[in-house]
């Protein structure tokens, strides 16, 4: 399953393609005992997808059949005893994916010209994915981050070993002569390298980095004046041959009060906007800004969610039942203002209660 949506990836999803290009969306589970009836449901709304291709008569056969091949196998790769809280498979003729999201999404079938993105554009966002890179004298570990975990990512030539024969760091340790393993050409040539390779990588992926090691380790990266030099430096040392929960461990109370940070920055931030007549709120008026372009920044509570259906020009809250209902709006208008290059912050729940989940900064 896929989980990594960087610029490229979404461009590559959003071209179009020959039609039909399917989307099937369906919440998923992590824990028991909600989580028993989510292979049902999935198999149940692939089972719909088929049926839309089937009575759509814009599908030729052969296409029919293909990308109802390509759905099946989408099913075979789904692993939901490892499965967030949402699901996606993408299916057109000749390709599928399948991506587990951080974030719940509507039930949904959509039979299109192009994937529907917005779901994984808003989950990627609320995620806020990083990078952790541990180095240590002998080894580089490239981590990836998510909302409440890591896990050891290798990718752009990580983890990096330095090879160099009698080279034993423990034994180094034992004698007393561990500072020197800082100190020699070697060294310092394979943490510029752990520092080029990190750095081809953020091109293709950009996300935050965070960097562990002892504080001489830290200091040679700073020294060398690349990628890492200013990332997050967090003194740690051990992490490039340890566990995910170590390192976890290790940046989670940097994380935390970053996040806090933060959320208090986007309370200053809107409070300043209303005083200034910048500030909006409400789904609706919220919609209408971000088509127009007008959302400088968007903040929205981590488990928003609220259904709207059209009423003419304005969005109103949806009733139960109601089969126009729009489940997703939230990550539409997240979407929306992306595109339109405004910042989108997700706060703790609770942090917006006046303003009802979601509110914004206007350009004007």
């Amino acid at each position: 399953m896929e989980h990594d949506l960087s610029p490229a990836t979404l461009a590559e999803l959003r071209r179009p393609r020959p039609y039909p290009a399917v989307s099937v969306l369906t919440p998923t589970h992590r824990r028991d005992p909600l989580n028993t009836q989510d292979a049902v449901r999935l198999r149940n709304a692939v089972a719909e997808a088929k049926k839309r291709l089937e009575a759509d008569p814009a599908v030729t056969r052969d296409r029919r059949a293909d990308v109802s091949h390509h759905l099946d196998r989408a099913l075979t790769e789904v692993d939901l005893a490892h499965s967030a809280d949402g699901l996606v498979i993408f299916a057109a003729p000749g390709e599928h994916q399948v991506w587990s999201l951080a974030r719940s999404v509507p039930e949904r079938v959509v039979l299109s010209d192009t994937f529907l993105t917005r779901n994984l554009v808003s989950a990627h966002t609320a995620e806020r994915p990083f990078w952790v890179l541990s180095v240590s004298a002998d080894r580089a570990t490239l981590w990836s981050g998510g909302a409440d975990r890591v896990a050891e990512e290798r990718a752009g030539g990580f983890p990096l070993i330095r090879e160099e024969r009698n080279f034993d760091p423990e034994r180094q340790e034992r004698v007393g002569d561990q500072p020197s393993n800082f100190r020699d050409e070697d060294t310092r040539r394979f943490l510029r390298e752990a520092d080029a390779a990190m750095g081809a990588l953020l091109r293709r992926h950009p996300r935050p980095l965070y960097v562990t090691g002892e504080p001489a380790a830290l200091s040679l990266l700073c020294e060398a004046g690349g990628a890492t030099r200013d990332a997050v430096h967090v003194p740690h040392g051990g992490l490039a041959h340890g566990t995910h929960e170590a390192v976890w461990q290790a940046v989670r109370p940097v994380l935390e009060d970053e996040a806090r940070k933060s959320a208090e920055d986007v309370a200053r931030s809107l409070e300043s906007a209303r005083g200034r007549k910048e500030f909006a709120a409400g789904v609706d008026e919220l919609w209408q800004s971000a088509r127009e372009g007008r959302v400088r920044l968007l903040a929205v509570e981590e488990n928003y969610r609220i259904a709207v259906r059209d009423a003419g020009d304005h969005l109103i809250v949806a009733e139960d039942g109601d089969l126009d209902a729009r489940e997703d709006i939230v990550d539409e208008i997240v979407e929306q203002c992306l595109e339109t290059g405004a910042e989108v912050r997700f706060v703790p729940d609770g942090a917006l209660a006046d303003a009802d989940g979601m509110a914004a900064v206007l350009r004007y």
